[in-house]
């Protein structure tokens, strides 16, 4: 399991930024290294040159700035400086991909190495940095998708990017010797200019929080475990990526991974393959694509470890760290299959699929979550995305979260509210999705797939948006009036304290109870 986003997102979808030639003169702009002049706060001076955004009554927002560009399958490399003042009010081209809802956007760009920037309005100066890494499986979605506006007012300043995905980044072959984890150097160049420029939208170049959720998780852990990352950033969010897990393959794997799409491309047997796929369209290649799930390619100069094994041994960029996961991950998976095929999964269907599943475990499996045996009035479908949430995301994430605490301050949560956001103009699932994949990004962003949150929802929302930024400005989330959140300790069951976030009062979680944890490690 890498990212499961997939299985739902099948289902759920079958039912330049030019620059002006305008001057500017020093006094209209500010160094690349101080903070916003009064009277210029929509034009900033970065280090690739001016750039003009939009100021708000709650924020000031500048979208699709260039930080770095590259050839096809090449590292990237610096921008180019610009002239005049470059106009940042809209967000740049999505990264090459296929259509696939609720994230995928279809596109064919390779021109896409922008990032945007959302500072709040009335406050400048040394505020704590949120660079956002969004999910989609490495495969789909963009950084502006995520409306930063709500955790921006709330005193950060968030920085979110288009990276490489799918075979543009992740096409691996002799003679591509750059390429297999472009989405990663992508992000690390990304990183380098937050340091080098933050500073001049009002953010503290030395508090930089990496954030993301799912494949953007899993993106998070490989910048835990590169020794390329080191100095990139202070503090780390991970939302539901359990990296114990995964995180990474060998070039082998990425090499087999790759030969059927490199054989459909029409390059197999070409002189020079290299030559061959560079004058491939990238729709012939977005097609072509036939690898795994991707994930960048461990026991490089890159990633030395896989991010599992650099987390248990210590051997990862420590910085303090908020981990969670939400309680029923595998809701939205399972509901979108059900979408697939027109009708919920039934009785006769579960065993079955726990044996798909879980292989030569699932007799055990099948004793431990009988269907006639699990909370009253579950449906097949709910019984199913349980096990399959215990199995491959809650016992994982604790597991990664106890890796963690060994080395650095670590903090758990457990994402469990139940009215949570239904995606807007889907058909109405068979059961509640409550706290599914993806439930607790419409509680720290504006997300047009998610339907409007009720005022219940919008609360939870800036309690959720206020302990992430009080992570970022200082390592612990805890404040303002909540129940206390100590740290995860890995000293036993009473040090695994993982904190349950709902519209109620948070507080600790039954989590091992909850999702048998002892069951699935003695497995």
């Amino acid at each position: 399991m890498k990212t499961a986003f997939l299985g739902m997102a099948v289902g759920l979808a079958l039912t330049g930024t030019p620059a002006s030639p305008a001057a500017v003169t020093p006094a209209a702009v500010t160094p690349a290294t101080g903070t916003p002049a009064a009277g210029a706060d929509s034009v900033v001076l970065t280090s690739h040159g001016a750039v003009r955004g939009t100021v708000g009554a709650r924020v000031r927002s500048f979208q699709g700035i260039p930080y770095a560009e590259a050839e096809r399958w090449a590292a990237p490399r610096p921008a180019a400086a610009w002239t005049g003042v470059r106009e940042a009010t809209a967000p740049g081209k999505p990264c090459a991909q296929p259509e696939r809802p609720p994230i995928g956007v279809a596109s064919q760009a390779e021109d896409c190495l922008v990032l945007n920037v959302t500072t709040p309005a009335s406050r400048s100066g040394e505020l704590p940095v949120i660079v956002w890494i969004h999910g989609g499986s490495l495969m789909y979605g963009t950084g502006d998708m995520y409306g930063p506006d709500r955790l921006a007012a709330a005193g950060a300043v968030v920085v979110s990017m288009n990276y490489r995905l799918g075979v543009m980044s992740f096409l691996t072959h002799p003679s591509l010797p750059e390429s297999g984890s472009l989405a990663v150097q992508d992000q690390q160049a990304a990183l380098r200019w937050v340091r080098a420029n933050i500073a001049a939208f009002g953010g503290d170049a030395r508090n930089v929080t990496i954030m993301g959720e799912s494949g953007g998780g899993f993106a998070v852990c490989g910048h835990l475990a590169s020794p390329k990352s080191a100095g990139l950033f202070d503090r780390a969010i991970i939302q539901s990526a359990p990296c114990a897990t995964g995180g990474s393959r060998t070039r082998a794997e990425a090499e087999a991974d790759s030969a059927r799409t490199i054989e459909k491309a029409g390059c197999a047997d070409a002189v020079d393959v290299a030559a061959c796929l560079r004058k491939v369209p990238v729709s012939t290649l977005l097609a072509a694509y036939a690898g795994k799930e991707p994930s960048p390619i461990s026991g490089t100069t890159l990633l030395p470890l896989p991010p599992g094994e650099a987390l248990r041994t210590g051997r990862f960029n420590r910085v303090p760290v908020l981990i969670g996961v939400n309680h029923d991950e595998e809701n939205g998976m399972v509901i979108g299959q059900e979408l697939f095929t027109g009708k919920p999964l039934s009785a006769a269907e579960y065993a079955p699929a726990v044996r798909r599943q879980f292989g030569s475990d699932a007799d055990a499996v099948l004793r431990r979550y009988p269907l006639d045996r699990g909370p009253a009035g579950l449906s097949p479908g709910q019984a199913l995305a349980r096990v399959k949430t215990d199995a491959v995301w809650s016992v994982p994430t604790l597991n990664t979260a106890r890796a963690l605490s060994r080395w650095t301050p670590t903090r758990m949560y457990e994402f469990a509210e139940r009215d949570t956001p239904w995606f807007a103009g889907y058909p109405v699932p068979s059961f509640p999705a409550h706290a599914q994949h993806m439930a607790e990004l419409p509680y720290l962003f504006d997300l047009a797939m998610f339907g409007t949150p009720s005022r219940k929802q919008a609360a939870l929302g800036e309690r959720m948006i206020a302990a992430w930024v009080r992570f970022a400005a200082t390592g612990d989330p805890h404040g303002a009036g909540e129940t206390a959140w100590p740290r995860l300790r890995d000293t036993g069951h009473a040090g695994w304290h993982v904190h349950s976030l709902t519209s109620g009062a948070w507080k600790r979680a039954r989590f091992t109870a909850d999702h048998d944890y002892r069951f699935w490690n003695a497995l």
